[in-house]
């Protein structure tokens, strides 16, 4: 059996399938990983020994270019190429696989590429805010514009999929047309389908209630990380009280200004070192015996053996971070990260520090320090098993569809 997984969007989109991939590969399938064409993924997914096609244009690329001149929204630039990219490259590859999982940025062109084949489709979200429903409506998807004043969840919803349509319609069903497909009058909808997966852990993110649509909930999906920490982290860890870990991942744009400052004076006003990880906003520390600098380290290694997380509020973080047991503090940018901050509060396994300066993020990690018994709680729900939940229900769909 053999399938393809598909995302555009940040390494917590791309992670997941990853660990999907390799939850396919140990039931005997086959899967290929489509993913925007950066060196970090590339890595990535070459150490997890999961075959990559680029899909679409950098991310990075794309979050840091100079504004349009033209006077347009770039989010009416990106949305073209990202579905005439879906079309090219699942198009060629998705005669003879099984099924197409698509994930991350509003992923319009992938069931309609498994239409056209007639193979199987799945729209996976790792966050409610990305299954759109009249309980949770998520308000325009990340990166554009949203109503004033809106509040309503049903005018949300509404607002959602006119919106939907109007940056992903007219290039999608030209796609279409192109292939013999009619047009689609609802994308948004029809790209979820009544059936979406949530790829999320269920403490952390519950859906019961929370959608109209029939949700197929299979806990995250984990990539196992057996690497040993770089010789020196390790000695910086041993040297002391464990430290606080301060990072942002992929958010290149839109890291707070003067966050590792803003951090560290935080962290010594509680007479913690601090560990920097330079990601994609290249975070650099002062001099100082008590700062460390990391590129990219296995977290799943190293979040157990720090005093708190804090970090922007991606699905991936979150969870690696709840699973470790650790405390958190959530610094919230965009898209999802809101809600994440909400959870981690809700939970009382830490804080959310919306605008941080130095007294506020002091006060969050206070409060995160006396969540630690209530994070070594939560840390053991976590499911680490949804991977093979959602790489089996993928091969008995397939089976049992005769795919």
């Amino acid at each position: 059996m053999r399938f393809v997984l598909a995302s555009w969007g940040s390494r917590g989109d791309v992670e997941p399938l990853a660990g999907l991939a390799v939850a396919l590969q140990e039931l005997g399938a086959e899967a290929t990983v489509c993913a925007p064409p950066e060196g970090d993924f590339e890595d990535l997914l070459a150490r997890a020994g999961v075959p990559m096609e680029p899909l679409g244009p950098s991310v990075r690329s794309v979050v840091t270019a100079p504004k349009s001149t033209s006077g347009g929204h770039p989010a009416f630039e990106l949305a073209p190429r990202l579905v005439a990219a879906r079309f090219e490259t699942l198009g060629r590859l998705a005669p003879g696989c099984d099924a197409i999982v698509a994930t991350g940025l509003m992923p319009a062109g992938a069931r309609d590429v498994a239409d056209k084949f007639g193979i199987g489709y799945v729209l996976a979200g790792f966050h409610l805010g990305g299954i759109p429903s009249q309980h949770f409506a998520p308000g325009a998807r990340p990166g554009t514009p949203t109503p004033e004043g809106v509040t309503d969840r049903r005018v949300q919803w509404e607002y959602d999929a006119r919106r939907v349509n109007e940056l992903y319609g007219p290039a999608l069903n030209s796609q279409r047309a192109a292939i013999g497909l009619p047009p689609v009058e609802n994308v948004r909808d029809y790209v979820f389908t009544e059936h979406p997966w949530l790829a999320a852990d269920p403490t952390l993110c519950p859906s019961t209630g929370m959608t109209d649509l029939e949700v197929v909930q299979t806990g995250a999906w984990i990539l196992p990380d057996n690497r040993p920490l770089p010789d020196d982290l390790q000695a910086f860890l041993d040297a002391g009280e464990p430290p606080v870990y301060v990072g942002f991942g992929s958010m290149a744009a839109y890291a707070p200004k003067d966050i590792a400052r803003t951090a560290i004076e935080a962290s010594r006003a509680h007479g913690r070192r601090v560990l920097l990880s330079r990601g994609w906003a290249e975070l650099e520390a002062e001099d100082g015996t008590d700062c460390f600098v990391v590129g990219e380290v296995n977290q799943q290694a190293l979040f157990p053996q720090v005093a708190a997380v804090v970090h922007h509020g991606g699905a991936g973080t979150t969870t690696t971070a709840a699973r470790a047991g650790v405390p958190q503090v959530v610094v919230p940018l965009i898209a999802d990260q809101p809600y994440w901050a909400s959870r981690v509060a809700a939970l009382g396994i830490g804080a959310a520090n919306q605008a941080p300066t130095v007294d506020s993020l002091s006060a969050a990690l206070g409060t995160a320090f006396a969540a630690k018994a209530r994070a070594r709680e939560v840390g053991g729900t976590i499911r680490t098993d949804g991977a093979t939940v959602a790489a089996k229900l993928l091969i008995d769909n397939a089976q049992s569809t005769g795919r």
